[in-house]
Parts: structure tokens; sequence; C-alpha cells
């Protein structure tokens, strides 16, 4: 089986960088007529400096306001704008499910596409895949394209005055990425992109848990200060990039399938989709049957930052054995990347490990508080 490694064809991070945002589309040579698909609180924040930046290029754009879920029926409703106003390139400014929506038009619409996160909240604006949900809130299915993003671009200015549970959010998602990279190598599994890691992928994903244990929690400082500092710069870019890269071109596992089982219980619907995720890491640690040690290490970083280590902090406090098995047998549903572990994964080892991991969080916790 080939090794496969997929990226962006450019990354671009630092301050102030959406003033950068035209000039970076026409080196790409995409710059004709954006549509920029933008979430509420990225239009608010950026509008102005778009319209500087482009007036100045000499471009002219259009902007749709992003409905809040990425469905069918929003990801529908955004190619119906794109060719209204005959955009030659789509731009998603937002967060993860803003982002997933514009790739997912520009795919379908086969233009090129930018992402512009105003979080680093999610390793989705590298990805060359889109999460869809009910317009519930409940996972649906990912839709995966032929490409990665023509430009990512995060502007660190944006990602700094964000609420700073968005960046917590981000590492927790990251979190998954060394665990999940390691347990789809060891099985010999293929990637998101249909192959296997290349070492470049595998020492990524390294990369990224350990700048998430060196930076993070001097990260949340900063941002709690509405600073840039070098923490919260590598921070970023272990959320935006090294995550994006090393989930896609490695692999995914045990954690993200927790998440999108754990999806169809609405009490963590108000949860972001990286705290789900923390949580799911340390069941698949429990189920791998992982050293006492790494366990005892990716809860304490959850624990420094702020990530959920218990159910209940997830809203499932006292979780019944019929709702548990329904988030189990969700998570291990058939193409489900739970089945990329070296073992086999049933609904049964599964929810014992989410019990496990719940007792042995609240364990932590209560040592840790002592």
């Amino acid at each position: 089986m080939l090794t496969v490694f997929c990226s962006p064809a450019r990354y671009v991070q630092g301050r102030d960088a959406t003033m950068s945002l035209a000039s970076e589309l026409s080196r790409l040579g995409i710059a004709k007529k954006p549509l920029i698909i933008a979430s509420s609180a990225a239009r608010k924040a950026l509008e102005s400096t778009w319209r500087a930046t482009f007036q100045a290029a000499g471009f002219d754009y259009a902007i749709m306001d992003f409905g809040g879920e990425c469905s069918f029926a929003e990801i529908s409703r955004g190619k119906e704008e794109a060719r209204r106003v005959s955009a030659s390139t789509i731009v998603g400014a937002g967060g993860g499910k803003t982002l997933d929506a514009a790739r997912a038009v520009a795919a379908e619409l086969g233009l090129p596409v930018a992402c512009c996160p105003t979080t680093a909240s999610s390793d989705a604006p590298c990805s060359a895949l889109s999460v869809v949900y009910t317009e519930d809130g409940v996972f649906e299915k990912c839709l995966y394209y032929r490409r990665n993003p023509d430009l990512v671009l995060v502007d660190s200015t944006i990602i700094a005055r964000a609420p700073v549970r968005f960046l917590i959010s981000g590492m927790g998602d990251a979190l998954a990425t060394y665990f999940e990279a390691d347990a789809a190598i060891r099985a010999y599994r293929k990637n998101v992109v249909g192959g296997l890691s290349t070492i470049a992928a595998a020492a990524i994903s390294e990369l990224c848990y350990k700048t998430l244990l060196k930076d993070g929690t001097s990260a949340i400082a900063a941002a709690r200060a509405g600073s840039i500092t070098p923490a919260l710069e590598r921070i970023i870019e272990a959320n935006t990039l090294l995550s994006g890269l090393g989930f896609e071109s490695s692999g995914l596992a045990v954690a993200h399938s927790v998440h999108n089982g754990l999806t169809a219980a609405p009490e963590t619907h108000d949860r972001l989709h990286g705290e789900k995720v923390a949580f799911g890491t340390l069941t698949q640690l429990v189920l791998e049957g992982r050293p006492s040690s790494t366990i005892d290490e990716a809860m304490g970083f959850c624990l420094s930052v702020g990530l959920p280590v218990t159910l209940a902090e997830l809203g499932l406090q006292n979780l019944p054995r019929e709702k548990a098995w329904a988030i189990a047998e969700r998570a291990v549903a058939p193409g489900e990347s739970a089945h990329n572990e070296p073992f086999e994964v049933t609904a049964t080892n599964l929810m014992d490990a989410i019990y496990a991991a719940d007792a042995i969080g609240a364990a932590f916790k209560a040592r840790a508080s002592q």
C-alpha cells in the first residue's frame, strides 16, 4: 500500500493576517470574485478589513451569512448564492462549521477555496473534508474531497480576541492527533486520504502533542489577556496546522468516534467539538490499556487547560446504561474510525471504556484537588 501525505496549498499565519487576504488570493490566481461565507462574529470583526483589502486590490466580492449549522440544507443555500453572484472562489470565515460549509460549497461547484478561521477551535481549516450535521446538530456524515484548501489564512489577532474556550477546545481536538495517529499506524490502517502514514505525518502528530504539553497553559494566559505571544502562536499552529496535517495524513481512531457517538446525546450539544474529542481521547487510552503514566499525563494536561475528564462535564452525569449503549453503538457504526485500532472495537468494550475513563477522571480530579 502506498503512503500518502496531503496539505493545503498555502498556509499563512500571523498578526493582522486578514490584511493580506486579497494579496494571498491574487498570489494563487483565485481572487477574481470571492464569495465570503461568514459567521456573524467573523463578519462583525472583519467586514471593514475585507472592504479595505479588496478595494485596495481592486477586487469585487460578496458576503453570505452562515446559518449556523453545516447541514445539507445550508450547503445547498451556499451553492445557490455562489451561482447567483457568479463567484469564482469561496472564502470561509468563522469557526469549524462555517469552514466545513464553505469547503462543501466549493467542492460541489468545482471552485477553489480559502479558509480563514476566526478561532483555533479545531483542525478543520486545513482538511479536505467536511463534517455534516442534521439541522438539530447530530452528526450525519463526512464528505471527502479531492484536494485540500488552496489557502488557509490564520489571523492571530482575531483568534487572540476570541473567547478562550474556543482555543481550549482546539487543544482538545489536537490532543487526539498523536494517539489516533499512533493507533492507525500500529494497525496498518489507511489514513483519511486513502494511504498509509508517512514518517513526516507521524512526526508532525507527535510534535503536536509535545507542543500542547509545553505551551498550552502559557497560550491560555496570553489569550485571556488578549495578547499575542510566541506560545500562543505555537498553540494556534498546533491546533490548526499540526493537528490538521497529523490527523488527515496519519489517521483517526476511537477518540473521534466517541465524539460522534456523544453527538447523539442532546445533553452534549452545547459542548464544543474539541471538548468531546478530549474525553474521547481519554476513553481511547483506557480502551487501549495504555500505562497509567500516559493516561495521567493526558488527564493532567486536560485539567491544566480546562478540558473535561468526566462525563458530568459533558452534561452526562449519572449516564444511564441504555444511553451509554446508544452512544457506543453510534461510535462503532460501520465505517467509523473506531475500527482503525489494532484490535476489535465493539459497543460492549467501548461502553466499558467510557465508564472506566469517567471513573478514572473523577478520581484524578479528586486527587488533584487535595
